[in-house]
């Protein structure tokens, strides 16, 4: 005879059941991690804008210095095709040297209430998720371009408005993150993209965070422990100086990571969970950097974010 199980062994069971079953997925994704360091470190082309290099320079650059992965403005494919050069060619150098890209940066009104203006925003998107299609980009960041003075943004409209953006990738193979943009008066908040993401009802629906604008827009660090490994990919690294004051600091005053006031050990922690797999990507448009060897510079950014997750005890 078999004895029934009591009704807290039954619970006990069923809860052991439900935990390993969704752990699963996680631990899968996560078996290819290098166990003592868990992200994919990324250059943005903006920490060396200044120094005015080739497409081609800043792959072969950022390879050298040691990255993985590169995130290029769709502004920059375009010049490399007006000048002459190819994008399967551009793919090529990147697979060649190993690198990987997880998205691109450009900026098309999607969200915006003129609908006139949102179609062309969807025509521009679609030209630029292409081009990024095509040097192996599997997502582009989705700012509130042309929204962000406004104060009124229905947010369950731009939730509309993100799975029509969406649906555009799908077509595509390129998956829109809506990026948080700390200075704008609209999408200028972790939870806003969040719940725009959300309420978008789509399943490939994420964020793309930023350390500098979770402070500017008055996040703080802590939001992203509520989101899942689906919900966040690409992390733009750096750091603000303790002065000026959050309503004064700006763009060009980034800093290397490391080198201010953020809760970088924190937002690392958060992000080195089991299932995710984020690409840190150095993103500075400080002008002094402009002026220096950009291999020393974005040397430096890599040294520097490897220094800040060995902080993070990850």
């Amino acid at each position: 005879m078999h004895s029934h199980p009591s009704r807290r062994e039954w619970l006990t069971r069923s809860a052991s059941a439900v935990v390993a079953a969704s752990a699963a997925p996680a631990l899968l994704a996560a078996e290819d991690k290098p166990a003592a360091d868990p992200f994919v470190y990324c250059l943005n082309t903006s920490t060396i804008m200044g120094q005015k290099l080739s497409l081609v320079d800043e792959i072969d650059l950022a390879a050298k210095a040691g990255y993985g992965a590169l995130e290029p403005w769709v502004r920059e494919l375009e010049a490399h095709v007006k000048s002459g050069g190819t994008l399967k060619d551009v793919a090529k150098r990147l697979r060649d040297h190993g690198m990987v890209v997880p998205d691109v940066i450009d900026f098309f009104p999607w969200v915006v209430d003129d609908e006139a203006a949102r179609k062309k925003g969807l025509e521009q998107a679609k030209r630029g998720m292409d081009l990024g299609q095509q040097i192996g980009a599997v997502r582009v960041a989705a700012p509130p371009v042309g929204a962000t003075d406004q104060t009124d943004l229905n947010l369950l409209k731009a939730a509309e408005r993100y799975r029509a953006l969406l649906d555009v990738g799908d077509k595509i193979g390129v998956i829109p993150q809506v990026e948080v943009w700390g200075f704008s008066k609209s999408l200028s908040r972790l939870g806003e993209c969040a719940l725009v993401a959300l309420e978008s009802g789509h399943p490939k629906a994420c964020v793309l965070a930023d350390v500098y604008h979770l402070y500017k827009g008055g996040s703080g660090a802590r939001g992203l422990k509520l989101l899942g490994p689906d919900a966040v990919h690409v992390l733009h690294m750096n750091d603000y100086p303790a002065a000026p004051p959050r309503d004064k600091i700006t763009d060009a005053q980034r800093i290397y990571p490391g080198d201010g006031v953020a809760p970088l050990t924190e937002i690392l922690r958060d992000l080195s969970r089991p299932g995710f797999r984020v690409a840190l990507s150095l993103e500075l448009f400080n002008r002094d950097y402009w002026t220096k060897d950009p291999m020393v510079v974005i040397r430096n950014g890599l040294e520097k974010m490897r220094a800040a997750v060995r902080a993070a005890g990850r």
